[in-house]
């Protein structure tokens, strides 16, 4: 720990400036600045909960814990914390506090504390910082891992930390592993192991938040969503791919359109510049470009996601043709869409087994599979199909989220102070 806080004091500076430039910048503003290092506008009550997610996706996965943990304690305030602007943006459209997270050195965790009194903190998946959890342990504020991961990547560069990880490991109260291997690798890195909850994966029960009522009834009047697919969070390797596929498939399906949603939005420039490659028009919404009739439509904005698989009859799950894992295909089964991906789905290796198995989703190793399945969806009866099997077997595998609730409670009622 000692190591951990003498390379932090020693970066902080040099952080600092950097989120100091982007406020000059107009990339962030001062007051988000001031956020990051613990301070902020109004704080949360007294006795709050503190929430802590990446961004959008790890906050919407907790979105129906949150739920019915605030429909047993009506009165539960709650602050959420995020790393990014948009994860912040969906708390408050939920009607919660939020804040961007805190730096993790000392100061910046310890003004937050003082500031917002936090009765217990739940951290999601992969958020994992020793000074916040160090300083909530320290003031008796219970920590919690929900939904906990640890892939064998992490867990080794942990491992190579034996002055830090067993310490670090053994101060959350409670840890629920969002699968069996993120269980075993947090228990050999020091996590006692009563202290270790059931597994559940809280990406299996996603509640989507509400689009927003206008645009959607907008572009609910230009796309056909049966002759719509979304590509979902795409990497760089997803879009060349996906793309390719798409000029073979509307050979067949001339009236096809696709929206891209890069994870990054950030790369738009290559991204048209790989459509024009491909002689394939498309219209930008970041630069307010109405879709008109352009065949692709790149979605390069933030926390919008919920629109568009509102809007898309199939959804390609990205982020599974290129070396990143594969992402969730919960939330485009939730929202009706039919599912296709790639053969990397390695970050949801079950529920994919089990979807392709149960004709829920569509394997497609390569464009021209991927080429045929969207050919094959232009069915109604054949998606319908696979999106009625997705529904089935994801509800068979909904998580019971009452130990999770249990455990916040008892976090929640504890003494404070201990």
């Amino acid at each position: 720990m000692v190591l951990y806080r003498l390379i932090l004091s020693l970066a902080l500076p040099v952080l600092i400036l950097r989120l100091a430039l982007r406020a000059a910048r107009g990339r962030e503003t001062w007051a988000e600045l001031a956020e990051r290092l613990g301070g902020g506008s109004a704080a949360a009550k007294p006795g709050a909960l503190w929430l802590h997610a990446a961004s959008n996706g790890e906050l919407t996965s907790a979105l129906g814990l949150l739920k019915e943990l605030r429909d047993r304690r009506p009165g539960l305030d709650v602050i959420v914390t995020t790393n990014s602007r948009t994860g912040r943006a969906l708390a408050r459209a939920q009607g919660m506090t939020a804040r961007l997270a805190p730096l993790d050195a000392r100061w910046c965790v310890c003004r937050f504390l003082a500031r917002h009194t936090p009765r217990a903190l739940v951290s999601l998946e992969s958020e994992i910082w020793p000074n916040r959890f160090a300083l909530c342990a320290r003031r008796g504020v219970p920590v919690l891992m929900i939904a906990a991961r640890m892939s064998e990547r992490s867990a080794r560069a942990w491992a190579r930390l034996p002055g830090l990880a067993p310490r670090l490991f053994a101060l959350p109260r409670f840890v629920s592993a969002q699968d069996r291997a993120s269980a075993d690798r947090l228990v050999a890195l020091g996590l006692p192991p009563g202290r270790l909850g059931p597994v559940v994966n809280l990406k299996a029960a996603p509640s989507l938040p509400a689009p927003d009522p206008g645009a959607l009834a907008a572009l609910s009047k230009v796309f056909d969503r049966a002759e719509t697919v979304l590509a979902a969070s795409t990497h760089p390797g997803d879009e060349a791919l996906i793309l390719r596929a798409f000029v073979m498939a509307r050979a067949a399906r001339p009236r096809l359109r696709l929206i891209l949603a890069p994870r990054h939005p950030s790369r738009r420039a290559e991204i048209v510049a790989e459509a024009e490659r491909l002689g394939l028009p498309l219209a930008i919404r970041s630069a307010g470009q109405a879709p008109g009739d352009a065949p692709v439509y790149l979605a390069d904005t933030l926390g919008e996601m919920a629109l568009w698989y509102r809007l898309a009859g199939a959804t390609i799950v990205a982020g599974s043709f290129s070396d990143c894992g594969g992402h969730t295909p919960f939330e485009p089964a939730a929202a009706g869409s039919a599912i296709l991906h790639g053969t990397d789905v390695r970050n949801f290796t079950e529920s994919y087994a089990a979807l392709d198995a149960g004709g829920g989703a569509i394997a497609c190793p390569d464009a021209e599979a991927l080429s045929r399945a969207l050919v094959e969806l232009g069915d109604p009866a054949r998606r319908d199909a696979v999106d009625r099997a997705a529904q089935a077997i994801l509800a068979a595998g909904a998580p019971d989220l009452s130990p999770l609730l249990a455990a916040i409670e008892a976090a929640m009622d504890q003494p404070e102070g201990r």
